[in-house]
């Protein structure tokens, strides 16, 4: 499959997949503001990975949640995307956020003076 179709199809089950979150009713779920922050769907689109993050509440539990609705998101994204297979999907913790929080929160605390001093 081309790079750019496969791009393509990776972007439409993401953005999809956003939308069908925001719309699940299970308080695991719409509770704890799920963010998704990517998909990659495989190169037969039998399978896909949605990663996702979460602002409040327990990752764990939102990983139930999503486990549990997996037959239900699957049905939405094959109904709102016009795909040969709906792939099968698998959820899996994004923690980039966290890590550049604490990139950032190490690079402030590094004590670095604009100037250097030259000794002559």
């Amino acid at each position: 499959m081309a790079k750019f179709r496969k791009n393509r199809i990776n972007d439409a089950v993401k953005e999809e997949m956003a939308q069908i979150i925001r719309d699940t009713k299970d308080p695991r779920i719409a509770d704890a503001f799920v963010s998704i922050t990517g998909a990659e769907v495989s190169g037969d689109l039998k399978f896909a990975k949605i990663y996702f993050s979460v602002m409040a509440g327990d990752k764990n539990e939102v990983l139930k949640g999503l486990k549990s609705a997996q037959g239900f998101f699957r049905t939405e994204l094959a109904r709102r995307i016009n795909l040969r297979q709906t792939p099968q999907l698998t959820f899996e913790y994004d923690n980039s956020a966290e890590y550049g929080a604490n990139i950032s929160r190490i690079l402030n605390t590094l004590d670095i003076s604009g100037e250097e001093e030259n000794d002559d």
